[in-house]
């Protein structure tokens, strides 16, 4: 686990419980899908992805470079991503992390799994397209934050809402999940090897966590509710 939620993470989850509230009800009339994913896998699915998204699964130790500019920002940055950076700063070595990355169970982990599931179970020309222009916005977009990680646009994932209603509207939340959702994950995994870690640092990079999960959230939650108008 990393970190803790402050006053603004708060409101941007109790904004998620209440949607959820709202699919909860949409799921038990059976209204709701993303593919072969039916409406109670689904809710469940949906449920441990938000209460799983402070858990964190470490797969490897890098070094990063502990900049200056860290120190005097350190404060703000915990305010605005929700992330223990003084605490991250009191490391041996005074100019370098030993930088841990991480799968994000809620955002990495159980999204992946599902994509897996729909790719074995569905194939789609559309979702490949439109996954090939959310990994190039990812990359484009998606920023190191020094002391928090790979980060980028809570709503990136709104890039693939249209071209899916052009490229297949009969099959639209199937196409945006795994489009997206790949997209997105992929897209700042690429990122982090490109770069300069000579110049740029973090203690921890959450692939799927911080920086990431609103993202990924927020577009798995979107899919979902397109289904109801297939």
């Amino acid at each position: 686990m990393r970190g803790y939620i402050n006053r603004s993470e708060v409101k941007t989850f109790s904004i998620f419980g209440i949607t959820l509230l709202a699919i909860a009800v949409l799921c038990y009339q059976g209204k709701l899908s993303i593919g072969n994913i039916s409406s109670l896998p689904l809710f469940i699915l949906l449920l441990l992805m938000l209460a799983a998204n402070n858990l964190e699964i470490p797969i490897k130790t890098v070094r990063t470079k502990k900049i200056k500019s860290i120190f005097n920002n350190a404060q703000i940055l915990e305010q605005m991503f929700s992330v223990p950076v003084l605490k991250e700063l009191e490391t041996r070595k005074e100019l370098v992390f030993n930088t841990k990355l991480t799968l994000n169970l809620g955002g990495f982990v159980i999204p992946a799994s599902m994509i897996i599931y729909l790719l074995f179970t569905q194939f789609n020309v559309a979702a490949i397209e439109i996954f090939l222009v959310m990994l190039v916005a990812t990359v484009l977009l998606a920023e190191l934050v020094n002391g928090v990680g790979i980060v980028v646009p809570d709503y990136i994932g709104l890039i693939s809402v249209p071209i899916a209603l052009i490229l297949a509207p009969e099959n639209v939340a199937y196409v945006i999940f795994v489009s997206s959702i790949p997209g997105i994950l992929i897209g700042t995994v690429i990122s982090f090897f490109t770069i300069d870690r000579e110049k740029n640092g973090s203690a921890y990079i959450n692939f799927g966590g911080v920086g990431s999960f609103k993202a990924v959230y927020i577009i798995t939650l979107i899919a979902g509710l397109m289904s109801y108008f297939n």
